[in-house]
């Protein structure tokens, strides 16, 4: 017998009503009643809500795909033996535990990317939103772009690596932010050292492009940001995090950069200018996806809501990892493999071009195979320039997308020895978007 896991508690799937407020048929039950969707380990092929305590087991669907009924002491039997494997909410100590110890020593790379400078990020969303509401982990590298990613997926944990300990303390920096922030209007403001309107809750559902012309008209004032700044150092002081004074000054540089250059700040390498077609912050919060509207995670309240509430509930994990070394992604795996948590979205964004470079992709490649993953898990890279596709005007990069599994078995089977083999075997997966 396949004991199936909670993954999910709180809402009636597809219609997005509150518990006991699911429509069956013509009418509507308003009862108090215990809805729990229950997956197989795997989350296959298909998903059910079970409902226990007032409405038959078995009814609702999730993306239109069945299950059969099963009986209410299978249903009673899955509950007693595997309730809650994973909480809603993580505990501030195991946060804490999970950064602290998943984390690798701090390594270099010669860019600040404290924003993408990925013009199509957005992609990739539609691919994420056919996965909605199946659980799971996200992995990605990065700054806020996984944001945008974490938003339309909705899974139950999300692990954000980067090589430099300055991307876990720019997650910080915006942990302390979204704490804060009441909605996008707010926590744009407090990023960028911006006078928050007095009419603060009719932008709720107002266009992202209205709240952009805001933060563009608004000059951004000096006394404002510097009373946020101390509320983020001291908010970050409460995290139970180790941080040192050196990590206390790159938090407030970063957020200096965002009050300096406001909505024109644009992702910069050392060294050199930022190029012409970086896009800038605007660019990014504005962004359209596949479907022509704007889909990053401040597009619009739910979506920001989704990501503030994985950050308030210890869900948003930063950690500092090589996706080529020896302990951060085996971390991940052995805790997702403990919970029966299935990897749903991984985001390289374009490290296997620089693991390729340092003779690295075996040892990536291994530490793909140690993440628990399904027939749905997919990978999510970017790729620039001379390997892209996209080079002209805005589309300078390119977003694209495999199942994990095909690039495991693609591996074994010695065809993705290089990066350009890598990216060869990721575009038919464009059937996705």
């Amino acid at each position: 017998m396949t004991l199936l896991k909670p993954a999910f508690v709180g809402w009636s799937p597809g219609t997005r009503r509150p518990l006991g407020e699911q429509r069956h048929g013509k009418r509507n039950y308003k009862r108090k009643v215990f809805h729990v969707l229950l997956l197989t380990p795997q989350c296959k092929d298909s998903m059910r809500t079970q409902e226990l305590g007032g409405l038959p087991c078995g009814g609702g669907s999730w993306s239109n795909i069945g299950m059969p009924r099963r009986p209410l002491a299978l249903c009673l039997l899955s509950l007693s033996l595997s309730l809650f494997a994973f909480p809603q909410s993580a505990s501030r100590t195991e946060f804490v535990r999970m950064v602290t110890e998943f984390s690798e020593p701090d390594g270099y790379f010669d860019t600040d990317n404290l924003i993408s400078n990925e013009t199509t990020y957005l992609d990739a969303a539609a691919a994420l939103r056919e996965m909605e509401g199946s659980g799971g982990i996200y992995v990605g590298v990065g700054p806020d772009q996984n944001f945008s990613y974490i938003a339309h997926l909705r899974p139950n944990l999300a692990f954000l690596v980067d090589i430099r300990r300055g991307n876990l303390l720019e997650h910080l920096l915006f942990r302390a932010l979204f704490e804060q922030a009441r909605n996008r209007m707010e926590y744009l403001c407090l990023l960028l050292g911006k006078p928050v309107p007095s009419d603060l809750e009719a932008w709720n559902s107002r266009p992202i492009s209205k709240i952009a012309a805001y933060l563009d008209e608004v000059p951004a004032k000096k006394d404002l940001f510097e009373r946020t700044s101390a509320e983020v150092r001291r908010r970050a002081a409460g995290f139970g995090l180790a941080l040192s004074e050196g990590d206390v000054k790159t938090m407030a540089g970063f957020h200096q950069r965002f009050f300096d250059d406001g909505l024109d700040l644009r992702f910069n390498t050392h060294g050199r200018e930022p190029q012409p077609y970086y896009p800038k912050f605007r660019d990014l919060i504005l962004a359209r996806g596949a479907s022509g509207a704007p889909e990053s995670y401040l597009a619009n309240e739910e979506l920001f809501g989704v990501v503030k509430k994985m950050q308030m509930e210890n869900r948003m994990i930063p950690i500092v990892g090589n996706l080529a070394g020896s302990k951060a992604l085996r971390s991940i795996g052995a805790y997702a493999h403990e919970k029966s948590l299935v990897l749903r979205a991984f985001y390289t964004s374009n490290v296997e071009q620089y693991l390729g470079r340092g003779g690295d992709l075996n040892k990536f490649a291994e530490n793909v195979k140690s993440l628990p993953r399904d027939a749905k898990s997919l990978i999510i890279r970017s790729s620039f320039g001379y390997y892209s596709r996209r080079t002209s005007g805005s589309s300078y990069s390119e977003q694209l997308i495999q199942p994990v599994e095909e690039f495991t078995r693609g591996w074994d089977a010695g065809r993705l020895g290089s990066y350009r083999n890598i990216l060869e075997a990721s575009r038919p997966a464009l059937r996705h978007l």
